[in-house]
């Protein structure tokens, strides 16, 4: 009887400690997993519907300060936040009705995925590009990464730039060799 109790005490010791671990759990914040990838994802969702408001500060505003942008690939990184803010509001001048639609958030790890297809007319000018007065829609992926304190790190994008411009009508150069 003696061996049964105490059996019994050590499994129920066994239970109790599992309930009270930390795995599954975050360090810092001891959040599941399944709650922090759900923060994260809101966060971004968050950010690509403040795109959508043209609201420039809201779509930064959990951005990390040691955050990167990638785009999808055809030039440099960038890693001035301040740089950033102000080409997009440049760039939202001159698309005044850029928007997503169709928006849908994968979370797995560090990362988020947001898949949706965007568009807006080019209704005035940008940087060097005239503005024509066309539209264009293209399907997009927008690859957000988080930190342990669930700030964005980086932003990659899937969209192709090259579509999108001839979409608009806007003529492509060359490089000279």
């Amino acid at each position: 009887m003696k061996k049964i109790i105490l059996g019994a005490a050590a499994v129920a010791a066994l239970f109790l400690s599992a309930c009270n671990s930390k795995t599954g759990t975050t360090a810092k914040t001891g959040d599941s997993t399944a709650t922090t990838l759900a923060k994260n994802k809101q966060t971004a969702l968050n950010s690509d519907l403040a795109f959508n408001k043209g609201d420039v500060d809201g779509a930064f505003k959990d951005y990390a300060t040691d955050f990167v942008e990638y785009g999808e690939g055809s030039s440099k990184p960038i890693k001035n936040v301040d740089s950033l803010k102000i080409n997009l509001k440049q760039f939202f001048a001159s698309f005044p009705d850029f928007k997503g639609e169709k928006l849908h958030a994968v979370a797995e790890g560090d990362t988020v995925i947001i898949t949706g297809i965007w568009g807006g007319t080019f209704k005035n000018q940008f940087m060097k590009m005239k503005a024509t007065g066309k539209s264009f829609k293209s399907p997009d992926v927008d690859i957000f990464t988080f930190n342990k304190d669930g700030k964005i790190t980086s932003h990659s994008s899937i969209q192709s730039n090259i579509s999108a411009m001839y979409q608009l009508g806007v003529p492509l150069t060359t490089k000279k060799k």
